[in-house]
């Protein structure tokens, strides 16, 4: 384990009952990195994310946050991370300032010290104007925002952020990809969960992709997508008394694909040409565009993404 390694897990099972939520992971994050754990719904990334902070207790294995065993330190673990969760979790009876600072004085901070926060990560997060408005009348950006900033009130060395913009209309869920953006640029350990392929690959320096409690890959997503797919995607649809003849054309010209449904990807590596494949192939319908992590998740799983539940 290296000196600025902060999460260090070895071999780590979390069963509950005879099901595995988590079969042997090992894995560490630097810090200053944003590491993306991705995945569909129940492939274990939120599992793994609670062991990390200390919500959850492990089967068997190793898992050091911070230099400190989970089986020993957990509550020193929890007093030095941040966590967003998926449920915001803000008590909709008090205002927004009054959510900062009672939740900072679980922390055993002084109250102007909480108070001093408070006050800087609402202008940190643009909502300075709103310190006395009552949680309930803010729109789902705005409670995600304070939800925020509640996880950073004891001034974390890891944040920890479970499905951060879930349910966010495109606006405040950019809002957000650019707010820890600035964190990033801060030198700021994030570790996030997402079932947003694009926010991963927009945030994140690296990525595993989990799914049924295994690592199915990890690295950084250009790396991943240049190595797993290439350089470009050809999509085309045919009916399904077509779908072996086209197979059979892609396979004859030795390039790299996968069937889903009635659609056929064709991934080109670096020197292989669409019009070299478009030649062979009659169809209502062909995209050319750049991978992206989704292609690579796709690759590695064979199927799609669970719906978001």
């Amino acid at each position: 384990m290296g000196a600025s390694t902060v999460v260090h897990i070895k071999n780590m099972v979390k069963k509950y009952g005879d099901f595995s939520a988590i079969d042997n992971i090992s894995l560490e994050i630097a810090k200053g990195e944003c590491f993306g754990i991705l995945g569909p719904n129940g492939a274990g990334k939120s599992t793994l994310m609670r062991v990390m902070y200390g919500s959850s207790q492990i089967t068997s294995g190793e898992v050091f946050i911070l230099g400190l065993n989970v089986k020993q330190y957990m509550s020193e673990i929890k007093s030095r991370v941040g966590v967003v969760p998926q449920e915001d979790g803000l008590d909709t009876d008090l205002s927004v300032i009054e959510n900062l600072l009672i939740y900072g004085s679980f922390y055993n901070l002084d109250k102007k010290t909480i108070s001093d926060r408070a006050d800087f990560l609402l202008r940190l997060i643009k909502m300075e104007d709103r310190t006395d408005r009552a949680v309930e009348t803010l729109s789902g950006g705005l409670k995600r925002r304070l939800a925020i900033a509640r996880g950073l009130i004891n001034e974390p060395d890891i944040l920890f952020l479970d499905e951060p913009t879930t349910g966010l209309d495109p606006q405040a869920r950019q809002w957000i990809w650019d707010f820890f953006k600035s964190l990033k640029q801060q030198k700021s350990t994030l570790i996030l969960t997402t079932h947003y392929m694009e926010e991963a690959e927009y945030l994140c320096d690296r990525v595993a992709i989990v799914d049924h409690g295994k690592i199915l890959a990890l690295g950084k997503p250009s790396d991943m997508i240049r190595e797993m797919i290439g350089y470009e995607v050809i999509e085309f649809d045919c009916s399904a008394k077509d779908l072996n003849y086209y197979v059979e054309k892609v396979k004859s010209q030795n390039f790299d694909y996968q069937v889903y449904h009635q659609t056929i990807h064709v991934f080109l590596k670096e020197h292989q040409l669409a019009k070299e494949v478009i030649q062979h192939f009659s169809s209502d319908r062909v995209v050319i565009r750049r991978p992206s992590l989704n292609d690579v998740f796709l690759r590695l799983s064979g199927v799609q993404l669970r719906d978001h539940q």
